[in-house]
């Protein structure tokens, strides 16, 4: 069995407020579509109290990663992304190098 080399995206972003309601729009369809991608393992979102977001999303490998951000829809929420949606973001692609957790017994 070869390795499974686990694939993060770190999506932070602040979002400008005259197109939030395209946004919410756009945020679930896209978030409906990745989930159902083959190799998608998670996705968790978080806003902070002064507005940032910050998204991971975790794929099982680089290939399945790969064809997540060049999906057609993905491709076309990306760049109204760019246009209409965010005043700025950051995105960070990683390789996971150790993976372990705990957790308390109840």
């Amino acid at each position: 069995m070869g390795l499974i080399v686990m694939v993060l995206t770190i999506f932070r972003s602040r979002l400008r407020p005259e197109h939030l309601e395209e946004y919410s729009h756009w945020a679930e369809r896209i978030h409906e579509l990745a989930t159902r991608q083959p190799g998608f393992v998670s996705i968790k979102s978080y806003v902070a109290e002064e507005g940032e977001r910050v998204s991971i999303v975790e794929f099982d490998s680089e290939a399945t990663h790969a064809a997540w951000r060049n999906h057609p829809e993905h491709l076309q929420a990306q760049e109204l992304g760019r246009q209409r949606f965010y005043a700025e973001y950051r995105i960070q692609v990683c390789t996971v190098l150790r993976d372990y957790a705990y957790r308390a017994s109840a």
